[in-house]
């Protein structure tokens, strides 16, 4: 059974004689472990897919399975406790709190999961390591370059060991040594057997991934598994 099934998926905005089908029917299984990249151009409809992909915007109509559970029809604290559990999210802003150290920003989904203070410290510490930045635990956002706050996000989605990473963008606001470490960093969490899911516009970057689902108009037109 796919770790992930999308069936029928339809996202649309004014519905009536001026719709926008930003989903229009996508359907499509991830199984668990894939390195999976979803490639399309600004207005192709790949965004609004990572949103129900990652369980931040509800459908208008379609069926979503997860690990085995229909998530499509959840109150939002439940998408949340999911979102929390399975999910390590990873975005082209890095989204990082700017008054918190890269270490503090680090355990903010742990204190969500009520992890006791000792287990985050420990977890925080591991994640930061793996990404280089033990020695920067201590500086905030705007004390690191893009490459190291991009790098303390990946440690954020990645502390609590959730299966799934999904990430938007991740090398888009970083020059290309930074791009290349990001990447790296995503191979290795594939490599240990998590399941990698790559937002991007860049060929080249989706040319890393084992398989690429292309989107235009709403809809897969392509889905190459190499």
């Amino acid at each position: 059974m796919a770790l992930i099934e999308l069936k029928e998926i339809y996202k649309i905005y004014n519905p009536g004689e001026n719709e926008v089908r930003a989903l229009d029917g996508v359907s499509l299984d991830i199984d668990r472990g894939e390195f999976v990249a979803i490639i399309g151009h600004s207005g192709s409809g790949k965004s609004t897919l990572m949103n129900q992909l990652g369980l931040l915007d509800a459908c208008t109509s379609g069926t979503y399975i997860l690990d085995g559970k229909d998530v499509s029809n959840l109150t939002d604290d439940e998408l949340s406790d999911i979102r929390n559990k399975q999910i390590g999210f990873v975005f082209q802003g890095f989204n990082l709190i700017p008054s918190l150290t890269a270490q503090a920003n680090v355990e903010l989904p742990l204190i969500y999961r009520g992890m006791k203070r000792e287990e985050r410290e420990r977890l925080s510490m591991e994640a930061l390591e793996r990404v280089g930045l033990t020695e920067r635990r201590h500086h905030r956002p705007a004390e690191m370059s893009g490459g190291q706050q991009q790098r303390a996000a990946i440690a954020r989605a990645v502390a609590a060991r959730p299966p799934i990473i999904l990430a938007d963008e991740p090398t888009g606001n970083l020059d290309s040594k930074s791009g290349e470490d990001v990447m790296r960093i995503l191979h290795e969490l594939h490599g240990e057997g998590r399941t990698v899911i790559l937002i991007t516009h860049d060929s080249e970057i989706a040319a890393e991934a084992e398989r690429v689902i292309r989107i235009h108009d709403g809809k897969v037109v392509e889905d190459v598994r190499k």
